[in-house]
């Protein structure tokens, strides 16, 4: 669900040493003023003024004052004030952006509400086709989930306890599953952090480069620290697990209030609730997410939005609604997202609509909460396509081995037995226990017991190879913990590069679904309180670098090359050696390992060599 829209100023993180109640949570990026449209209005952080709306006037007369500079140069003076100001100062870009947003929504059309409903029926017509897949993908790989089943909502408003493991026989897969998002976690966005840095871009001065270096850091250990503070590894592991099971994931983000220890909400999304757009360039950021609410509700998500009457008796279950939350990107020349939160269906409700056309709420999003990102994509699809789909075969057959072996081996345990019908022997009076007597007549065979016509062998080679080909599908034997303690620093390394062939594809996927939009929208909120100054992602004055374990493997395979190499001069001897610039050396595998520059020496300046004739006038003055 959405924010809560915020209609007073609030104040900054401080507020929580005076114990100011927390205030409501934004619905969207738009700033919070103090008249009704945010046109010229003042916003205040705190005490301070922080930034003010333009008018038509005011942008006019800035755009005047731009179009003397080029674009390079309005970047430059733009963030060149990061180098010297403080991170974390309310002055530092927070107000800027949020006056140009208040700006930036009255300056686009917003999108009519049938062709939202239209847009909405076409998006959930085509993830029909995908139901059906992803049902049976959770249903073998990952039934504890299964963010694909449309299960009716319980009397008490949720539902859980029921069984999931009934037709899983086979527990290759869900285990499997389970290691790489894992594996996926661990390699990708660890939970102890450090698996992004930020670092000047290529339009920073050479004076101002170390001090923005000074100031990136500190700003990339806030934003780590809101991470770590917040539920980021709990709902990102779910999101890895919908994103191996069925090849597309989704995770929102959220601004939390004040009085929390971090500034960021997470929160896995169920393919079941979402529906998507894709556009003409690949991303998938149109989304529209239904959900089901009752009437109380709707009034604390939106408390603006015109509702029904009271639609129940006192003591009896609440109605609930199909709402439908949509954020498309804004067709504007302005960019950002529109919010619009509507009824699914346009007949009338009790007591009347919620507004002439059942719009519940419309606002806007600078950046979108919602990102998306998939395993990988065919040609003409909107939705991924995951390992498990690939290995699912193999996972239905090895499951119906294992139940029919299992059937077999209760046959052998039991017994299937035969008697003659001699008016003597009662079947159904017969208990095969030990130490019971069956009486039988006179001459009669009694009990024959039946020999059972399956292989116990046959069915374990089956099993065997279905199971190590689901584990090589679903990379448990590539990114799995390794069985073997004696492995060698070559052999470690062979294994990584290994590791990044195979995923290569896929990480560069999520490098642009996933990674980029996440740290973009987390700098965004952040920006928005005042605790980060402006700082886009563009590769010109600021550049991403992701530092995860996997985005550190070609590196080690580089540094582990330079060793070998290196072992390889030292057998030439000491001339050869000398020809090796070891500090140099040194500090490239430094750099190449991710080792902080504190743990060495400080490079010494160079000073110039002295002229000869210099150098005896020196000596005689001394003289």
């Amino acid at each position: 669900m959405t924010e809560r829209q915020n209609r007073k100023a609030r104040p900054v993180r401080p507020a929580r040493k005076t114990g100011v109640a927390a205030a409501k949570r934004p619905t969207s990026d738009r700033a919070a003023t103090d008249g009704p449209t945010g046109n010229g209005a003042e916003t205040r952080r705190g005490d301070g003024l922080v930034g003010a709306g333009r008018t038509g006037t005011d942008k006019a007369e800035a755009m005047s004052e731009d179009v003397r500079l080029s674009r390079a140069d309005q970047k430059a003076a733009r963030f060149g004030r990061m180098a010297k100001e403080p991170v974390g100062r309310p002055g530092a870009g927070a107000g800027a952006r949020a006056g140009a947003g208040r700006n930036a929504g009255t300056k686009t059309g917003t999108i009519a509400i049938a062709d939202l409903r239209a847009r909405f029926r076409a998006a959930m017509g085509q993830k029909r086709g995908w139901m059906r897949h992803w049902q049976e993908c959770y249903e073998f790989a990952l039934p504890q989930r299964n963010g694909a089943s449309e299960q009716p909502v319980a009397s008490g408003g949720a539902s859980g306890g029921e069984k999931k493991f009934d037709r899983v026989f086979d527990a290759t897969a869900p285990d499997a599953v389970e290691q790489l998002a894992a594996s996926l976690m661990a390699e990708i966005t660890p939970p102890m952090g450090g698996w992004f840095t930020f670092e000047p871009g290529g339009n920073v001065a050479d004076a101002d480069r170390d001090i923005l270096t000074a100031r990136l850091a500190r700003a990339a250990s806030i934003l780590q620290g809101h991470f770590d503070r917040s539920n980021f590894a709990v709902e990102m592991h779910q999101a890895f697990l919908d994103l191996v099971t069925a090849g597309t994931a989704c995770l929102r983000l959220e601004a939390d209030d004040f009085l929390s220890p971090s500034a960021f909400r997470f929160t896995a999304v169920p393919l079941r609730d979402v529906a998507f757009e894709e556009r003409h360039d690949g991303r998938m950021d149109a989304v529209f997410r239904k959900l089901s609410l009752t009437r109380d509700e709707i009034a604390r998500q939106w408390p603006e939005a015109k509702l029904p009457d009271a639609d129940r008796d006192p003591g009896e279950t609440p109605k609930r609604y199909a709402v439908v939350e949509a954020v498309l990107p804004d067709p504007g020349i302005s960019g950002g997202y529109q919010l619009c939160v509507f009824f699914e269906h346009d007949e009338a409700v009790s007591g009347g609509l919620a507004g002439e056309d059942g719009v519940l709420h419309r606002d806007r999003f600078e950046v979108s909460p919602y990102i998306a990102f998939r395993w990988m994509k065919a040609p003409g699809e909107v939705y991924g396509r995951s390992p498990v789909m690939k290995a699912l075969p193999d996972i239905k057959t090895a499951n119906k081995v294992v139940e029919l072996v299992l059937k077999n081996a209760s046959i052998a345990v039991t017994g299937i037995w035969q008697a003659d019908d001699d008016g003597v022997l009662n079947p159904a009076a017969i208990r095969l226990v030990p130490g019971s007597i069956i009486p039988k007549a006179v001459g009669s065979a009694g009990l024959t017991p039946l020999d059972a016509p399956g292989r116990f062998d046959v069915s374990d080679l089956v099993l065997s190879d279905l199971r190590d080909r689901i584990r090589r599908c679903l990379l448990a034997d590539r990114l799995g913990q390794s069985d073997q303690p004696g492995m060698t620093a070559t052999e470690v390394l062979e294994r990584a590069s290994e590791n990044a062939r195979l995923l290569g594809a896929t990480y560069g996927r999520l490098q642009a679904e996933l990674l980029y939009p996440l740290i973009r929208r987390a700098i965004h909120i952040l920006v928005r309180r005042g605790e980060l100054p402006d700082m886009p992602l563009d590769g010109d004055v600021v550049q991403l670098r992701h530092s995860a374990p996997l985005a550190q493997l070609p590196k080690r395979v580089q540094a582990g090359q330079a060793m070998d190499w290196l072992s390889r001069i030292a057998t030439l001897g000491p001339e050869a050696l000398g020809e090796v610039d070891m500090p140099h050396m040194v500090r490239w595998l430094a750099d190449q390992f991710g080792v902080p520059d504190h743990l060495l020496r400080p490079v010494l300046p160079v000073l110039p060599p002295v002229e000869p004739s210099l150098e005896a006038g020196v000596l005689e003055d001394a003289v």
